[in-house]
């Protein structure tokens, strides 16, 4: 569905990406694991088209798209879950999920909201609340459920459980799984490596820029190298 090749990016003279490549394959959830400042986030940013690239290939679905703007990538099925959430606060639950549909011009958009609030029914509880007076977790759902909006093929999710409690985490991990079930592809970007890799069909470990290590996600897991410098474990 994906395959990036020698991309790299910069934030002005400072190189992040350094020849990154990788792919994903139909179906799949693959997670993307490093230390902070590894680049993680700019990858997400650059197969999304917010965040410029120096040179490389992206392709999805047998299309280059490196060159092509941001809200034609999401028509042809890629859409982002930012890190940090990013709901447009003053804007009311339901208002922000159909501003993910805003590419959109079928007659299916209520119907795919519905099935948000079935995902999150807190958020049909709140449907008409603004959306910034929502907790940490429930702005996280309704950062996921509007990036679902667009109806992706593939699914980037950035930090989906950063600052949120335990029983949270297992509510968005639990989503994910869901998604993963309904035939979204999901790349997943993720501070809880372990949570990250368990649910994972395969994992990257980008340091530095670089991708250092790739595996089924179970078997980075019970990799001891893996382990002491991503999972905190000696």
């Amino acid at each position: 569905m994906l395959e990036v090749r020698d991309l790299r990016s910069a934030y002005g003279r400072i190189e992040v990406l350094k020849g990154v490549g990788f792919e994903i394959r139909a179906g799949e959830v693959v997670a993307l694991v490093g230390s902070n400042g590894a680049g993680k986030t700019t990858l997400l940013r650059a197969i999304s088209g917010v965040q410029p690239i120096t040179s490389g290939k992206i392709t999805f679905l047998g299309r280059r798209i490196e060159r092509a703007p941001p809200h034609w990538r999401v028509q042809w099925g890629i859409a982002q879950s930012p890190e940090g959430r990013q709901v447009f606060g003053p804007l009311s639950v339901e208002d922000n999920l159909r501003l993910g549909a805003f590419v959109r011009r079928d007659g299916e958009i209520d119907a795919d909201r519905d099935r948000i609030f079935t995902m999150f029914p807190v958020l049909a509880e709140k449907r008409y609340l603004a959306a910034g007076g929502l907790s940490g977790g429930q702005q996280q759902m309704l950062a996921i459920g509007r990036a679902l909006m667009a109806r992706p093929k593939l699914l980037l999710l950035d930090e989906p459980s950063l600052g949120l409690s335990p029983i949270l985490v297992d509510q968005i991990l639990d989503a994910i799984a869901s998604l993963k079930q309904a035939g979204i592809t999901v790349l997943l970007v993720e501070q809880n490596a372990s949570a990250a890799l368990a649910i994972a069909d395969r994992g990257y470990v980008l340091e530095t820029g670089r991708i250092v290590h790739a595996g089924e996600g179970a078997a980075l897991l019970a990799d001891p190298s893996i382990k002491a410098a991503y999972l905190g474990v000696d």
